[in-house]
This record gives C-alpha cells, structure tokens and sequence, in this order.
C-alpha cells in the first residue's frame, strides 16, 4: 500500500508533484504544429481524461493524436495498447525523453514527435496549452475555456475542487489511518455541498459559459459513483443523488463529443480490477446503469433572468 499511495505523517495520502512542466508558444522550443504533438492517456484516468474533453470540445483531434496506455499492475506502470516511438510502456517512453529518469511514469503526456520529448505531463497545464495554443488548427477556435474576466474565478474553483474533490477522492480510498479518511472525508461533502448550491443559480461554476474548471470538476463527477463511492468509501452520497449536482453532471456530459471521451468499462476495470490492496478479489461490479446521464438536464436557463424584455 506504501509503494501506492505516498503517504504523510499522520497516514494521508501525498499526491507527487509533475516533473515536465514546458509549453507551447511560438518563441518555445515547442512552436505550435498540426501533428507534430500526441497525448499519452489513460482512459480510466480523470486527469488524463480532461485533455481528452478539452481536445474533443476545441476539435482537436486531426492536430493532435492519441496513443492509448492501460495499467498492468503485474508490470507495475502504464503499458500501451501498441507500440510507439519504440516503446511498450510508459516508462520506456519517459526513458527515451530523458535517461535515467527516475520519477513517475504518469499520464497524461503531451510528447513532442519531432524531438522526442515530453512537453509536459501536468494535466492542469495541458488542458491550459489545447484550449489556447492551437487555435489556427481547431475546429472550434472561438470557443474559450479560460477567458481573461473569469480566470481569478475559475483559478478560485480550480484551487478548491482539486484539493478537496479531485485529490479529495483519492485521500480517501488511500488514506492509511481512520483520522486521515475522515479528515479527507468530511472536507469532500462540505465542498460538494457548497458546489451543490453553487449550481442553484448559475448553470456552471463560473457563469452561463463552460470553462476549464467545470471540466476538471467532470472528470471527477463522471467516476463518482462508478468507482469513487465504493472502493474509495466516499458513500455519504452519490452525486445523483444531490439536487443540482446530478443534473450538472449530465449537461456536461450531453456537450457535443464529450461522452465519446468517457469510457465507463475502463473504468470500473482498472479501479476495481487493479488496486488489489484495496479489492484483494479483483471483482468488477456489474453496476451502476449510466444511462441516467442520458435524461435531459434542464439547465438551459438556469441563472438567465426570466423577466420580459
């Protein structure tokens, strides 16, 4: 459990910082390019799974291609579903990119296949670099994820949401005393509670407009009662369960090309099927029926003034 979950002085759980931290920029080694970058993801994963939302909302996917990785807890790292630059694993990719290194081998990457390089592997700042510096290769360019007059709020949301909600889920389910979990436990309601009212009146975290917060929000939503309600022991509530939360999950979901991005048997396999320290058996559950995220949403008007103009 030790070697999974990096663990404090009190038995919470220590999340390790990324390593490759570069960008995309005309005066970066790393000039923006129509397939000259790939991401390395895990479908099961919620932070490789944000550049995948960002990438199918901005129409991005004939600029920059995706290689797909599966965990193998007998390998004990990512490996590809098929060979890339000469490699099976996520590792022997981190290794091409820079020998000897001795870090996580994580996803998402953003990988350079002209220099051979990792990019970056922060999937807050990937999902930063696809929403802006690929624009004249987009679909969907006028869309924008992080405008200038919103981003002290979404940074504000961002701040909150990952440590309580995006992290807050894994300092659960890998908390290794009682006073830890509940520590992390009653910080995850309290602030699901406070997005929960949030939402009464305003049909995303920051306004009428989707932006970079709500998808790091998604992700984490997506998985909720898949996985992170039972073998996280976050079951206080599941997120259908709550009044504006449920219905927000299925807007975000019903956004053109967004469900394409979610794959729910993953899911249930690798959280299930592959932390044996917390499902010793591997059993995969048969449940829970998705198709809820399917039922209209009705917040098309929700914090739009009804008042006749």
């Amino acid at each position: 459990m030790s070697q999974l979950a990096p663990r404090g002085k009190s038995g919470e759980y220590l999340r390790p910082s990324s390593q490759f931290r570069d960008s995309i920029g005309i005066d970066s080694p790393y000039p923006p390019a129509t397939g000259r970058y790939q991401l390395f993801v895990g479908l099961s994963c919620p932070w490789a799974h944000r550049t995948l939302v960002v990438r199918s909302l901005k129409g991005l996917e004939d600029a920059i291609s995706v290689a797909i990785a599966t965990p193998d807890p007998i390998q004990g790292g990512w490996v590809l579903h098929q060979q890339e630059e000469g490699c099976r694993s996520l590792a022997e990719l981190y290794q091409l990119a820079k020998s000897g290194y001795q870090g996580r081998c994580t996803v998402p990457v953003l990988w350079d296949k002209q220099t051979k390089a990792i990019v970056n592997n922060e999937s807050a700042e990937i999902i930063v670099i696809l929403n802006n510096a690929f624009n004249e290769f987009a679909q969907y360019p006028e869309l924008e994820l992080y405008p200038e007059d919103l981003r002290e709020k979404i940074d504000w949301w961002n701040e909150k949401i990952y440590h309580a909600v995006n992290n807050g889920v894994y300092r659960c389910g890998l908390a290794q005393t009682q006073a830890a979990y509940l520590e992390a436990c009653n910080e995850l309601f309290a602030t699901l509670d406070e997005i929960d009212a949030a939402l009464a009146n305003s049909r995303y975290l920051c306004g009428d407009c989707v932006t970079l917060a709500d998808i790091r929000l998604f992700t984490t939503l997506f998985r909720f009662d898949i996985a992170y309600y039972g073998i996280f022991k976050c079951n206080r509530r599941r997120i259908q369960d709550y009044q504006h939360l449920g219905s927000y999950l299925r807007d975000l979901y019903q956004l053109p090309g967004v469900a394409d991005t979610c794959d729910l048997e993953s899911v249930k396999q690798d959280y299930y099927g592959n932390l044996f320290p917390l499902n010793p058996g591997g059993i995969i559950p048969a449940g829970p029926d998705m198709s809820s995220l399917l039922v209209p949403h009705g917040r098309e008007n929700i914090g739009k003034s009804t008042a006749n103009s």
